[in-house]
């Protein structure tokens, strides 16, 4: 590829960027005693930087406790991170940081990035009917009056293949697949870019997981929408991303498309993970990677690579250097944090 060709390759890939992470960390301090004095602090998230391109669905998957759902609610600034940027695009093509805008502009925004929780029940008050949960935040953002409003909730329960005449119900009268469309649908209702997607479907009988993710599809077609979407099953993951980033005890370890992380990784930790994906076939067997050890505390990572403890081909340096996240050569998107990957990775991006 010639530097002019790449070059126009990486302009148009940041042109198409609408969301960015840039060193983000978020803390949770640890306390002890009487006077809750800080003892330490758990590194749920440590130094991400990752782009969200506009009408990509970003996979995040990992173990639990890796950090995942905190980037989703770091995003969303139902926690605030330690330190970093979040940078959204805005109508003029300029970046702004999401943390250091003034009151006003940041409510404004808000309602640019909408979220689908885990839990469809918990996700709704109990006391309230469907129209009022709808209805709060559209009223409270200033999208149209009392009887726009109530057509827009009708459309969006229309999209999500429901009767409009269920916004006069109470959640406890839906089925659990019946309640995440309409927390889809609520979210759809504020016109969003952006929906970050925490375990959606995790909850939900397999039957009905399929159901929710064809119609999240088929949503993200035609409202154009960007889903950050976070999960522990890797098939779904790898039938809903068109990216996938890989995290291990708050640090991203490999991020690439879909179609290349799921034909050949690099990273040892991302080879063991999927080696556990069952394969739909009768009488397949693949080679189960099996790790040794625990998921160390995020209190106290370890010194160097946070993996190295479980780690098959552990070196001297890995135990020494935290590797960077780099590149690898022909293949820019295709990104690992690993010394095992040095020879292939382009050191100077």
């Amino acid at each position: 590829m010639s530097e002019d060709t790449k070059m126009r390759a990486e302009t148009s890939t940041q042109d198409n960027v609408l969301l960015q992470l840039k060193q983000v960390k978020k803390y949770f301090p640890v306390t002890a005693g009487v006077l809750k004095k800080t003892i330490g602090h758990v590194k749920a998230v440590d130094d991400i930087t990752i782009e969200v391109h506009k009408g990509e669905t970003l996979g995040i998957v990992g173990e639990s406790g890796c950090g995942k759902s905190t980037i989703g609610k770091g995003i969303m600034r139902l926690y605030k991170p330690t330190a970093g940027q979040i940078l959204l695009k805005g109508e003029d093509g300029n970046f702004v940081d999401l943390l250091s805008l003034p009151k006003a502009e940041s409510f404004r925004t808000r309602r640019r990035i909408q979220m689908v929780f885990q839990d469809p029940y918990a996700s709704f008050d109990p006391m309230k009917n469907i129209k009022n949960a709808f209805d709060e935040p559209m009223r409270i953002h200033g999208l149209g009056n009392r009887r726009e409003r109530e057509e827009k909730i009708a459309a969006a329960l229309k999209a999500v293949n429901l009767m409009p005449d269920f916004m006069y119900r109470y959640p406890h009268e839906f089925s659990g697949g019946q309640r995440q469309r309409i927390c889809i649908a609520r979210a759809l209702a504020m016109n969003p870019e952006i929906i970050v997607c925490d375990e959606p479907v995790s909850a939900l009988d397999v039957s009905i997981q399929a159901q929710i993710l064809n119609l999240m599809r088929q949503l993200q077609k035609e409202f154009n929408l960007t889903y950050v979407f976070i999960a522990h099953d890797l098939s779904v993951v790898q039938y809903m991303s068109d990216r996938v980033a890989v995290m291990y005890l708050g640090k991203v370890v490999e991020i690439a498309d879909a179609d290349s992380l799921y034909t050949r990784q690099i990273h040892p930790y991302t080879q063991a993970l999927l080696s556990a994906v069952p394969i739909p076939i009768v009488g397949a067997r693949k080679e189960r990677i099996i790790l040794k050890g625990d998921v160390p505390s995020p209190v106290n990572p370890p010194s160097g690579c946070r993996f190295h403890p479980r780690c098959r081909f552990c070196m001297d340096i890995c135990m020494q250097k935290e590797p960077p996240l780099l590149p690898l050569k022909g293949n820019p998107g295709h990104k690992v944090a690993c010394f095992l990957a040095t020879d292939e990775q382009d050191e100077g991006v």
